[in-house]
């Protein structure tokens, strides 16, 4: 670290940090991207939907890509209460390195297999719920994409496979083990995460890329418009019944 680091309030510390991540995420990922959004436009093609899980505070991934204004409406969230965090923040902690789960969060979700795709976020990798689900949609023959730490998840005493040694396609966040980037000092935990931050781009980055090739391949590429815009009223409006059967949160 130069003088000038040593300087740097916290929060430009951490902003720095978020910077650099993304950086070397964008470089690194740059191939993985191209993979994943090639299997998402594909399924996209063949009717198929792109499912987003994440247990805990990775369940905003999910939330991120559903419904929003410049997504795609192929994207279903997989959200069930009890492994978010609203409902009890310490009861998804648990939830979520406990076996067993995936099966029924699953059913609650048309998926088609062999057709869907599943995005599963999880930044240390090693929990028990994102890996079985990662596990299940692989047994039911869809392309399993994963958002992690992979250096989190060798790092971790966790007993197992690790999401990215599931996942068919991987995109690493390359955040550190713990997430958090700011060193306050004072023997005090480190503070500032940046997995939500890096994985959310490179999430919308593949989104983003999977779009332009429908738009390639002279296909309907169902774009959400932001509210505000004029007529996104009418035009979601016909978005949002079109999937209803298909996204059971509409």
């Amino acid at each position: 670290m130069n003088h000038e680091d040593m300087c740097l309030s916290p929060s430009s510390e951490y902003l720095t940090a978020v910077r650099e991540l993304m950086e070397t995420a964008s470089r690194s990922e740059a191939e993985t991207i191209r993979q994943a959004s090639t299997v998402v436009a594909e399924a996209f093609e063949r009717d198929g939907m792109l499912y987003v899980f994440g247990s805990g505070h990775s369940h905003i991934f999910a939330e991120e890509a559903f419904y929003r204004a410049g997504g795609s409406a192929r994207i279903c969230p997989v959200l069930q209460p009890s492994y978010m965090l609203h409902v009890s923040a310490q009861r998804s902690t648990e939830l979520e390195r406990e076996n067993g789960h995936a099966a029924s969060i699953l059913d609650h979700y048309p998926i088609q297999d062999g057709v869907d795709v599943m995005l599963v976020v999880s930044n240390s990798g090693s929990n028990a719920l994102p890996i079985e689900v990662a596990a299940l949609a692989k047994a039911r023959g869809l392309t399993v994409i994963a958002i992690t730490s992979v250096e989190y998840a060798r790092s971790t005493t966790a007993t197992g496979p690790r999401l990215h040694d599931i996942a068919d396609i991987v995109l690493d966040n390359h955040c550190p083990p713990g997430d958090a980037l700011v060193s306050l000092g004072y023997n005090l935990p480190r503070v500032g995460p940046g997995s939500s931050v890096i994985g959310i781009s490179l999430m919308n980055a593949v989104i983003v890329e999977a779009i332009s090739r429908q738009v390639a391949n002279h296909s309907d590429p169902a774009i959400y418009l932001s509210a505000g815009m004029p007529g996104a009223a009418e035009h979601n409006r016909e978005l949002a019944d079109r999937f209803r059967s298909r996204i059971p949160h509409v």
